[in-house]
């Protein structure tokens, strides 16, 4: 790990970055530059987008839209990523509000996503959603499984049961020795930092790897570029140039394990990222304070508590 003294994630534990086997590529889907994969007939775009434990549907939502899932195989979640989004997030006998950016858990079962007004809403799924891998754009690079993606494994269920669950972001601002702004539930952990106003420092860079999980980086504003490294192994021909790309937003990269990498916002305004992971980390998890609704969602068994 490369992280800084006054990153809290200096605290983790190195991984082994040992890879066993070849590394897959990362992929960058630009949005900006894409068609959706739907239009509504009220005019909303969404595109599909997956990787081997999650599926992230990415709605440029106009508003009365009504996103529909029947019988959810478990609990998913939605992030609204822009100020003054308003929505009713609905199941057969529960109803809630968004009225600001936020992020919700929506748990298994029959469920809809009301939009009240134009507005960005992204919803991630785990790969037990087997109905929407087919209308991922990028499912081909998962014909084969990713031998160095641990199997998706869902965690514990909420100590009091199924529920909407909303948290919006201005409830939970940033705190000093916390790294960004991390919920769960028990299929997906979301880490919806503060934006960057101008370009990052280039001298304050945080490398890093993970030994067997992606990490889904989902630009909402903004410019950034995505430095990856792939690690060598002892057959040249698993060598690969480092990469450098920029993307604007909306888009997803799936940076695969254990590639070495790095985001550095570059826009002149405003630029802004949110991590996805599926399940869990259990890493973050294991800080104490890091996870701000770790008192609903217990942890694996054998976990640290």
């Amino acid at each position: 790990m490369s992280y800084g003294a006054n990153d809290p994630r200096s605290a983790i534990a190195a991984g082994r970055q040992t890879p066993a086997r070849p590394n897959a590529p990362a992929q960058f889907l630009d949005l900006s530059e894409l068609e959706p994969d739907e239009i509504s007939s009220l005019g909303s775009r969404t595109w599909w987008v997956r990787g081997q434990n999650m599926v992230v549907a990415h709605t440029q939502a106009r508003a009365g839209e009504r996103l529909e899932r029947a019988g959810q195989a478990d609990e998913y979640m939605v992030v609204f990523p822009d100020a003054g989004a308003v929505a009713e997030i609905g199941t057969g006998t529960d109803k809630a509000t968004v009225t600001d950016r936020s992020v919700v858990v929506v748990p298994a079962g029959d469920s809809h996503v009301e939009v009240r007004s134009d507005t960005t809403v992204v919803r991630l799924f785990s790969v037990r959603s087997a109905d929407l891998l087919d209308r991922c754009r990028n499912r081909s690079a998962y014909a084969e499984p990713d031998p160095n993606v641990a199997p998706f494994e869902p965690w514990p269920d909420p100590v009091d049961g199924p529920r909407v669950r909303i948290y919006p972001v201005a409830d939970h601002p940033y705190e000093p020795g916390r790294f960004g702004r991390i919920f769960r539930c028990s299929t997906v952990m979301v880490n919806l930092f503060d934006a960057d106003f101008g370009p990052r420092d280039p001298a304050n860079l945080s490398p890093h790897h993970h030994d067997d999980f992606e990490q889904y980086s989902l630009t909402v504003a903004g410019r950034w570029v995505h430095h990856i490294r792939t690690p060598w192994t002892r057959d040249l021909a698993d060598w690969r140039p480092d990469e450098h790309v920029e993307v604007a937003s909306p888009s997803v990269t799936v940076i695969p394990p254990p590639a070495v990498h790095t985001s550095r916002s570059v826009g002149q305004g405003v630029n802004q990222l949110i991590d996805v992971f599926c399940p869990p980390r259990l890493d973050f998890s294991e800080r104490p304070g890091w996870v701000l609704n770790d008192a609903e969602y217990p942890l694996p068994p054998g976990a640290r508590p």
